[in-house]
């Protein structure tokens, strides 16, 4: 049973037609910061543009990219050749020899085997980055080229070369009966069986991986850091310079970036403190585009061989699924199946296999795009085989009731009555069809962040955390928290972020930034309100409770204080209190639902995506302009992976054919939808909760559905290229 909760009742301004109106409203009775009701804010839950916008599109905002120090060097490193070889020699003595270079160190040492092309071997430090660049190809480097495995064919063959110490399979996880789940397929009403794959992908951040070290001999050191965490970086930054870890300082007040990929210092960041403690200068470390392509981790490829049957009502009866992770060198990630549905009798055997690839990273919401690909593709499919209209089929297998709410509203949004009810059967060379499919994800918070507000006496304010700000909206919200508490604006407080002298804060993954970082700035802001009204009720005669914060002023019985004439009760000093996390004021799961709709050219195999309705729970919204924002962002990163991203390997030759700009392709303004987002936050018992994973988990699901509806054969690897389109069409006798 809910726990029930008492009641109090609280006057608070609200605007009410552009007037500041005084309004009693009923909250829990709970001691400490709560959130306000829906409707009864002022700031939260408003609109609001970010306070950096202006910086970033004007091109002031500076990122560790844009970073010049005084008698900084270039740093560059030289990758691999060969996907699997044992190092004979490194001739460095080239480099060495030429004009502006400083530094020339060994990364990788000779008899030692690298694993993957593009694995660094010897870095440089130069005066200009065309002279570094220039003397990494002076290296000379000699190899024992071993046999590699690029796919997974090569991988599990007899006799393959052997690429942990425990094989090229591991992490193996089997669950479940294989035998009796057989048996209960036999008895199912309707049996789909598909195999699926998904490509490795990589991060493509707008700013590539690395670091400037700014070090000048000494026992101190700023890292200026693109990374998703302030905080994980410094104490391996201290053991690669020689240095005491209390003595690195990070910053990070812009990065361009990371989707999973930026966590800790990284190889980038190790050779880039390494050319800097032998140079005794600053070292500019970031990769090239080419470096970033092959050596900064990626998203895990996937094969799934799924088998799904149900009743005649729809029901799903039992699954047997073989998961494989393809994560490179690393184990890669994908949920067990049958990933968000209810299936009766389940069997699954889950593993990796490794390549001679680098190593997969997190990349938003790991695992769930895959996941969601291979069991969409098949419930989609079974829904059309056992009658049923593919939302009605999906909430009789849906155990939470926000997946059948979300579900509803986004069919009424896209139109779902317009769909093929037969997949296919439109006229003409250019098919329209439609489709859905769901997921979720957890997004809580966690106690780590530690935040200080403080007030001077002239009245102006700091929010002040160590947390990084990926472009997510960060500096905002900690801001429309502040001023909503004091009854300020948002451009009265001066947010402070992004170093590591600042309060603690988590590394920004998994969804659970806001949900452990907004809790802590309310906290914060809460206690320094209740302070400044004791020090206001002495002034005004009243008791503290009895004070309330209006705009820009302290109000108890007839009297007022304006906001400056309360600042100027804290102590000469300023008065500063810090903030925790609060476990009331933060949730977790979220329920994303999304369809699309596509128009398929049969004669070129050309997809064109014409709209996405994202539908997103979100706990409180704390600000609903970045909020669609993170929907936009993680609807065209999917519809990217849908249709375009994929890495090309030579199987032969062992090599990447497309480590560029060029030759990988993502989607272009041109190719932007119309994109409706549906924001589900009417629920006041739902506090804050993450969704920067959500928005990408349903999309590629969504618009592969799609072009099933509208060609009737279904594409069953991503990306959904042309080339795949056409010869799916002429196998099964449809090609226009």
């Amino acid at each position: 049973m809910a726990e029930t909760r008492k009641k109090k009742k609280i006057i608070i301004t609200k605007v009410v037609d552009g007037i500041d109106t005084e309004v009693e409203i009923e909250i829990d009775d709970v001691d400490g910061p709560q959130w306000l009701p829906k409707g009864a804010t002022r700031l939260i839950g408003k609109p609001i543009p970010r306070l950096d916008g202006p910086d970033k599109v004007t091109g002031k905002a500076r990122y560790p990219v844009d970073v010049r120090l005084p008698g900084m060097l270039w740093g560059r490193w030289v990758p691999s050749a060969h996907a699997n070889a044992r190092i004979v020699s490194v001739d460095l003595g080239p480099a060495r020899r030429m004009p502006g270079v400083k530094v020339v160190i060994e990364v990788a040492k000779a008899d030692e085997v690298v694993r993957f092309q593009g694995q660094p071997i010897a870095a440089v430090a130069a005066t200009t980055p065309e002279i570094a660049d220039d003397a990494v190809h002076a290296i000379k480097v000699q190899y024992d080229v071993l046999p590699h495995a690029i796919t997974v064919e090569q991988a599990l063959a007899p006799g393959a070369p052997k690429l942990r110490e425990d094989g090229n399979i591991s992490r193996r996880s089997e669950q479940g009966n294989k035998a009796e789940v057989a048996e209960a397929l036999k008895g199912c009403a309707h049996v789909v069986e598909l195999e699926l794959s998904t490509p490795i992908k990589p991060h493509v951040c707008f700013e590539t991986h690395g670091v400037v070290v700014d070090y000048r001999g000494g026992d101190s050191a700023t890292i200026h850091a693109s990374t998703q965490g302030v905080f994980t970086i410094a104490q391996d930054a201290a053991k690669a310079l020689g240095i005491p870890v209390g003595n690195v300082e990070i910053n990070c007040q812009h990065m361009g970036s990371g989707y999973g990929s930026k966590f800790g210092l990284g190889k980038e960041g190790t050779v880039g403190c390494q050319l800097a403690k032998e140079a005794k200068l600053p070292v500019h470390m970031l990769l090239t585009r080419r470096d970033e392509f092959l050596a900064a981790g990626n998203r895990s490829a996937s094969i799934q061989k799924i088998k799904l049957g149900c009743d005649n009502e729809g029901k799903l009866i039992a699954i047997d699924a073989e998961q494989l992770k393809l994560g490179g060198l690393g184990g890669g990630s994908q949920p067990g199946h049958p990933y968000v549905y209810k299936v009766e009798n389940v069997y699954r055997d889950v593993y990796s296999v490794h390549t001679n690839i680098d190593s997969s990273r997190a990349w938003r919401a790991p695992g769930h795009p895959q996941a969601s690909f291979g069991i969409e593709s098949v419930v989609d499919e079974l829904s059309y085989k056992a009658g049923i209209d593919g939302v009605e089929f999906r909430k009789r297998n849906l155990e939470d009731p926000m997946h059948r709410r979300h579900l509803d509203e986004g069919a009424a949004a896209i139109g779902w009555d317009r769909r093929n009810r037969t997949p296919g059967q439109g006229a003409g060379t250019k098919k329209r069809g439609i489709g859905c499919a769901v997921g979720v994800w957890g997004g809580g918070g966690r106690p780590v962040c530690e935040v200080d507000v403080i007030v001077q006496r002239d009245g102006s304010v700091i929010c002040r955390c160590g947390t990084q700000d990926l472009g997510t909206g960060t500096r905002t919200y900690m801001a429309m928290i502040t001023a909503e508490e004091l009854g300020l604006e948002v451009a009265d407080i001066n947010v402070q972020i992004g170093r590591s002298i600042y309060g603690n804060a988590n590394a920004s993954g998994g969804s659970t930034t806001v949900p452990s970082l907004a809790p802590a700035v309310k906290h914060a802001a809460y206690q320094t309100r209740e302070e400044l009204s004791k020090r206001a009720a002495g002034v005004l005669g009243v008791e503290p409770e009895a004070v309330r914060v209006q705009v820009g002023k302290f109000v108890g019985g007839n009297r007022s204080l304006t906001w400056k004439q309360v600042a100027a009760l804290v102590p000469p000093e300023g008065l500063s209190l810090r903030g925790v996390w609060q476990p009331d004021l933060a949730s977790r799961t979220t329920h994303p639902a999304q369809f699309a709709e596509v128009e398929v050219d049969t004669e070129t195999g050309h997809v064109r995506v014409i709209k996405i309705v994202a539908v997103q729970d979100c706990g409180l919204c704390l600000n609903p302009l970045t909020t669609e924002s993170q929907l936009q962002g993680g609807v065209i990163q999917s519809m990217s992976y849908a249709l375009l991203e994929a890495r090309v390997d030579d199987p032969t030759l062992g090599m990447c054919l497309n480590p560029n700009m060029e030759d990988y392709k993502v989607v272009g303004t041109t190719e932007m939808p119309e994109e409706v987002q549906i924001i589900i936050d009417d629920k006041d018992d739902r506090p804050v909760i993450g969704i920067g994973e959500p928005p990408v988990i349903p999309t590629q699901s969504a618009i592969a559905n799609a072009v099933y509806n509208a060609i009737g054969v279904r594409i069953t690897s991503l990306p959904i290229t042309p080339d795949k389109v056409l010869m799916a069409l002429e196998q099964e006798g449809r090609r226009a």
